[in-house]
Parts: structure tokens; sequence; C-alpha cells
């Protein structure tokens, strides 16, 4: 077979079983979902299936009208569909590294923006960071998950994961924050002189912060969101 032939290439990029259940990683970046029943995944996710599917967007009240009400005040960053029937199902995310986890009665909350697909086995809440709505673009939601089953949620580049431990807290930059062990409830602060530094508008004045015992994820990377006044116009 000749370099890069068209043979050589389909041989080197074909998708290829590797009999690792619901969720399998295909390439660092392209999530293989095993599909026989149902999947919760990020709208617009979707990249390619083969085999019976439908796909059904959240129903806006299907969760309670408290959870509509702040998917409303934040502009739908979470918007989510339902795959259900039987086959595969590829799901990438503007080339973002994919993580799975297999949580077993586990708790944690991932950014919105950050999620990516999970079984409805798993219980999930909507959480709206009321007090930096409106002062910062990004981390103005996450979602607390709960129980036993697959998640993938994603992160730009090779995320690293910091130990919050007590009298030690940890302190974040939301826009670099992508999930954090569930049992932590991140307070929210200004640093006065980064503001001046950087200039009043900049986001890097509002902080995170983590007290406790637990972890959190973070990326090399500062993910700039529609701020929420612009999602709702």
């Amino acid at each position: 077979m000749s370099r890069y032939s068209i043979e050589e290439f389909i041989k080197q990029t074909e998708q290829k079983d590797k009999g690792e259940g619901f969720f399998e990683l295909e390439t660092p970046r392209m999530l293989e979902v095993n599909l026989d029943g149902q999947v919760w995944a990020k709208a617009g996710s979707m990249v390619a299936y083969h085999g019976e599917m439908k796909f059904v967007r959240e129903g806006i009240l299907e969760h309670g009208l408290g959870t509509a009400l702040k998917k409303a005040f934040t502009g739908e960053g979470a918007s989510l569909m339902k795959a259900n029937g039987k086959g595969k199902l590829y799901l990438a995310d503007s080339g973002k590294k994919i993580i799975i986890l297999n949580l077993k009665n586990d708790s944690i909350y991932i950014n919105g923006n950050d999620l990516l697909a999970f079984e409805p086995s798993i219980k999930w809440e909507i959480k709206l960071m009321k007090k930096i709505a409106g002062m910062l673009a990004g981390g103005l939601f996450n979602v607390r998950f709960e129980g036993t089953g697959m998640i993938a949620f994603t992160a730009h580049y090779e995320p690293i994961t910091l130990r919050v431990s007590p009298g030690n807290p940890i302190i974040t930059d939301p826009n670099a924050t992508v999930a954090w062990s569930g049992n932590l409830m991140p307070s929210f602060q200004t640093d006065i002189t980064l503001k001046t530094f950087l200039g009043r508008g900049s986001g890097e004045s509002i902080q995170m912060k983590f007290d406790g015992d637990g972890f959190v994820v973070i990326q090399p990377f500062e993910e700039v969101y529609m701020r929420a006044k612009q999602s709702m116009s």
C-alpha cells in the first residue's frame, strides 16, 4: 500500500471498535456513543451517526418551571438534546478535548458550556450563579450531576486537577474553570488590584474561591462567552 494513498488514509483514520462500552473515545476529541436506548447530549454536538435514531430538543418545562426560568435567564447556554434509538452516535464540540467519567454514586459540577453528554440514569440540575450574573461573561451557570452512570465533558487543550484541602483554598478564573467536586460550592470575590491593573472591564478581577475538601478542574484557556444581557436580547 503506497504512502499517502486513499487506502492508507482510510486505514489510518477509519473508525475502530475498542469495546469500551457505552462511551468510547474514538480520538481525544471525538466521542462515540454505543446507543441502545437514550442519551443526553449538548445541542449541536452531533457530527455523525448510523442506525435508527431520533433527536429531540429538551422541552422547556421538562424539568420544572425553576429550571425553565434559569435557562431563560442564562440564554439557554446549556441547551440539551435527547438521542433515542440504537446505533453509533458521534459527538464533538469545537475540537475540544473530551474527558469521560464513570460516576459511581458520585457528584460533580460541570460548567454548562463544557458539558457534552451523559446517561439518563444520572440526576442533574442547572445551578445559576446569581452573584456574578451581568458582571462576568463566563461561568454564569453550571450543572450538578449526582448518581451512577457515564458522563463526558470537554476542555480546551490539556486540563489539570487541583486538590482543595481545608485551610488551603484554590482561587480560579471562572473562564478557565471546567468542573469541581459536588461537595464544593465556590464563593466569588473581586480582586481590586487586578481590576486596577487590567482595567475595569476585565473579567479576571472576578474570581472563584473553593474552600473545603475536594478538587477543581481547570483548563489552560480562558473561554469567552456571550454576556447574559446580550444572550437574552
